[in-house]
Formats: C-alpha cells, sequence, structure tokens
C-alpha cells in the first residue's frame, strides 16, 4: 500500500478528540465568566478557531505526519504533551487574558510530567476534560440564556423627554474621571489627602462644585449604564458586581442621552484613555471615537491600549466649528482600590496608590479642562466621577459585605460633580443634583428651558449587591436623602 493511501485511511477521529478535548472546558468557562466582554460575532469566530480549531487541526497534523518514522515513534508522548499544554495555556488565557512567564513554565513541566508519566492513563484525562466541559454547561447554559432573554424595556422613558428640543445650545462635555470621590468627602474618613489646589482651580474656572453628589451603583458599567439612560436598573436584579446583561452596548449603542443629543443636532463624540468600553465591539452608536474597531485585541481586559486623550480631542474641537457637539470623556484616574482579593496592596498601600493616581487625574482633568477652553470658552463642561475610589477598602469586593458605616459607604459611592455653565450662571434648578442618575434630566430641563421634565426624576439612591452578612440580594445603601440605609430591594 502507498504512502498516499495509508495516509487517506488513517483514523483521524481519535487526534480531533484529543484537540476538542483540549479547548472545549477553556472555551466554555471563558464565556462563562466573560461573556459582556466578547458577546460579539467576531470575538465567538476568533475563540472558536483559537481554543477548537487550532488544537484540533494541531493533532490532526500530527496524526497525517506519522508516516515518518519519528513523528510516529513520539505520538505516544506527544499527544498528552500538547494536549496538557494547551489545556493549561488556555485556562491561563481564561484567568490573566495574558500569558504569565512562570505560569507557563509551570504549565510545560506538568504537561512533560504527564506525558512522561501518565501517558498509559491518557484516554481518563480525555474523559475528565469532556467531563469539565460538561459540567460548565451547566454555568454556561443560564448566562446564554440571561443574554437572550434580556428585556430593554427598564430603559423606556417615563415622558416624551426623548423628543426634548434645546433652546439653549452650547456644547457640553461630560468629562469623567474613574473613582473621583466628592469635595465633601476628600479629606474625611480614609480620603486623607488635600485637594485644595485642585478645587481651587476649578473655582478659579468658573466651575460651580456641588457636595455630597454619590452614585446609584458601584462600578463603572453599571453606574453607566444608569447616569446615560436616566433610569434604576438595579443590575437587573442580577449578581454580577461589575456587569449587566448589554451594558456596552446600552452606554455606546443606544441609549437615551445619546439619542437626545443627536436628535437635537449635536455631533457626538466618544474619547477614552483605554478601550474598556469597546472591548466586545459595541456597534458605535457616536459620531466620532478615538479607537478604531481595528486596532483592539480580541484578549483583552480593556486596559492594554492608553492613550493620551488630548490629542484626539484638541482635533474633534477644531472640526466642526459651526455644529453643536457633545463629548464623553473618560479618564481612568484615580479609580479605585484592586478589584480582586488575591491583587489588593492592603488598605495603606492601596490608598498610596490612590493618591499619586488623583494628582495623575489631576494633572490629566486641567490639561483637558484648559485645552477645551481655549477652544470654546463657552462650552458647558460636566466633570462627573462614575462611583467613589474605594478608600479604606483592601478590595472592592467588600461592598458585598453588609455595613452601616457612613464613610466607607461613601468611599464606595461618593462621586466628584463640578460644572462650568455657559457665562458662569447656574440654574435655579441645581439644587436637585444629588446623585447621577438625574443628571442629564436636570441638564435637559435646563438646555430646553422646560421645568416639566423634573416630573419624573428618578430615586436618588445607591444599591449594591449584598452577599455577606444578610440574605443574598440588592439591597439600597442611601436612600434620596442621602442618609446611610440598608434596606432589600
Amino acid at each position: 500500500m502507498t504512502t498516499a493511501r495509508k495516509i487517506l485511511r488513517k483514523n483521524y477521529v481519535f487526534p480531533a478528540m484529543v484537540g476538542l478535548a483540549a479547548g472545549l472546558y477553556p472555551i466554555i468557562f471563558f464565556y462563562t465568566n466573560n461573556f459582556s466582554l466578547i458577546n460579539s460575532w467576531k470575538h465567538f469566530t476568533f475563540f472558536l478557531c483559537l481554543f477548537l480549531g487550532l488544537p484540533i487541526f494541531t493533532f490532526v497534523a500530527l496524526r497525517f505526519l506519522d508516516f515518518i518514522p519519528i513523528v510516529k515513534k513520539l505520538n505516544p508522548i506527544v499527544f498528552p504533551f500538547f494536549n496538557i499544554a494547551a489545556f493549561l495555556g488556555f485556562i491561563q488565557i481564561c484567568l490573566y487574558a495574558q500569558f504569565h512567564l512562570w505560569i507557563t513554565l509551570i504549565s510545560i513541566v506538568v504537561a512533560a510530567l504527564v506525558a512522561f508519566f501518565l501517558r498509559k492513563s491518557f484516554k481518563k484525562i480525555l474523559a475528565l476534560q469532556f467531563l469539565l466541559a460538561i459540567i460548565g454547561l451547566f454555568w454556561l447554559f443560564p448566562t446564554i440564556k440571561n443574554q437572550w432573554t434580556y428585556s430593554n424595556e427598564w430603559t423606556f422613558q417615563p415622558d416624551d423627554i426623548e423628543e426634548v428640543v434645546f433652546k439653549k445650545r452650547p456644547n457640553v462635555y461630560y468629562i469623567q474621571p474613574d473613582g473621583y470621590v466628592n469635595v465633601s468627602q476628600m479629606g474625611k474618613g480614609a480620603y486623607k489627602i488635600d485637594n485644595t489646589v485642585f478645587w481651587d482651580f476649578l473655582r478659579e474656572n468658573n466651575f460651580k462644585l456641588y457636595p455630597d453628589v454619590f452614585s446609584n451603583y458601584s462600578s463603572t458599567l453599571v453606574s453607566n449604564t444608569a447616569t446615560f439612560t436616566m433610569k434604576h436598573h438595579y443590575y437587573n436584579n442580577g449578581f454580577n458586581f461589575s456587569e449587566i446583561a448589554n451594558a456596552r452596548k446600552v452606554i455606546i449603542s443606544d441609549n437615551p442621552v445619546l439619542n437626545i443629543f443627536k436628535n437635537n443636532g449635536y455631533k457626538t463624540h466618544f474619547i477614552a484613555e483605554a478601550s474598556y468600553l469597546l472591548t466586545n465591539f459595541p456597534e458605535m452608536g457616536y459620531d466620532a471615537c478615538n479607537f478604531d474597531y481595528n486596532d483592539l485585541d480580541f484578549i483583552t481586559d480593556g486596559f492594554s491600549m492608553e492613550e493620551d486623550i488630548t490629542i484626539p480631542l484638541e482635533g474633534f474641537l477644531k472640526e466642526d466649528t459651526d455644529q453643536s457637539k457633545f463629548f464623553f470623556i473618560e479618564i481612568f484616574k484615580p479609580g479605585h482600590v484592586s478589584s480582586s482579593k488575591t491583587e489588593t496592596l492592603g488598605v495603606e498601600g492601596e490608598f498610596e496608590l490612590y493618591k499619586e493616581n488623583l494628582r495623575l487625574s489631576n494633572e490629566r482633568l486641567v490639561k483637558a479642562i484648559n485645552l477645551i477652553q481655549k477652544h470654546d470658552p463657552d462650552g458647558l463642561i460636566l466633570i462627573m466621577a462614575d462611583h467613589g475610589g474605594y478608600v479604606g477598602y483592601e478590595h472592592m469586593l467588600e461592598i458585598r459585605d453588609k455595613t452601616l458605616d457612613e464613610d466607607r459607604i461613601y468611599s464606595a459611592f461618593s462621586t466628584q460633580l463640578s460644572i462650568k455653565w455657559p457665562n458662569g450662571e447656574a440654574p435655579a434648578i441645581d439644587t436637585k443634583f444629588k446623585s447621577g442618575i438625574n443628571t442629564f434630566r436636570i441638564l435637559f430641563s435646563y438646555l430646553a428651558e422646560d421645568p416639566k421634565y423634573l416630573d419624573h426624576l428618578q430615586e436618588d439612591a445607591s444599591f449594591t449587591i449584598i452577599k455577606n452578612g444578610a440574605p443574598q440580594g440588592i439591597y439600597k445603601v442611601i436612600d434620596g436623602e442621602g442618609e446611610v440605609v440598608f434596606k432589600k430591594h
């Protein structure tokens, strides 16, 4: 029998199953734990090829080439080695979105040990990998179901505000410094920081500082989703601390705030230091953005690329000078304490890091504000953070623990709100600024010169997920009067 005939008559089912086993559980695990980051068809195609296509092709190729004596001789060792190495490598991608040298070296050593000492039990290892995948499906299916059954009815407005017509038409700049606490909180509790120089800078540039303002939710995506819809979502009554269904789509693709500006003829711009809100390639609802989707990585936490926002900002400021503009500008400093218990620097270490990041944030804010005022001295500049900095916490997930400590609650929810009104004339309705959820509704009432839109303000309250110290659920932790409470939603 010729070599070609032998190749054609080979059984490729087993090598294909070896490749499938290497990637099946990792891809299920990855989607279960990162669904909102990668729920695009582009991601699905990429990860299908990476986790399943590549290992299947590799093992089939090894079987195809075993007409070469050395390949055939080594296959009993090579198959388990590459299977375990690929499996552990994929798990590393799932956990860290990158390769760490020491973890990779350990994975190679483990794969080599299995190949040499457990190769006779290789089929049992494959069975275990498939069993893990089957178990993983029980976690993946609810995640997909929640996505498929997601309803955006909660975003519907109780009035006709989406048809609002502006009578005032200044350019509007919404600058969001991540984790920047309010003037009334800075210096209190764990925030032993003198921020006087920056507050004075704002006042000297005709900003009005609003004390005691807080966010409605505890992290960037859930907070922004409420702010841009001007509605409460209550975490979609789910239990993901940082994300809710379709959060990036709501913020970037389609939301009432964005639509209102566009309906009033504004050209809309999204400028960010990092691509965090773009990681799953949501349809771009803004007219202009400083990121190109073709330049974004498929495997990322959204912070692998960082840009100087002043460069695109100046470019956009010089364009379309005869058209009204809206800018959403994200600055990811000062940020917040570690999200993970395993990576925290401890209370004092996280405080020192926050203090340094606050300095960087102030420098970037001053630079952006000066640039805006140089090109647009009559613009309306709104600085509002997404949530607090969590200083005093070891890590962010401690917000899941029941507490009535006011300093601790406000450390997580206190947010800076400062506004430069055109001509320095703040409207009387600015007394209604209490939390982020109503900021744009109040702003639209001002631009439309119509108080009727204030009849449907949402409750100025903060909510978080509680898992420890009380029955698991969504709890109100700040009420409409700004008082710390603990009431299950």
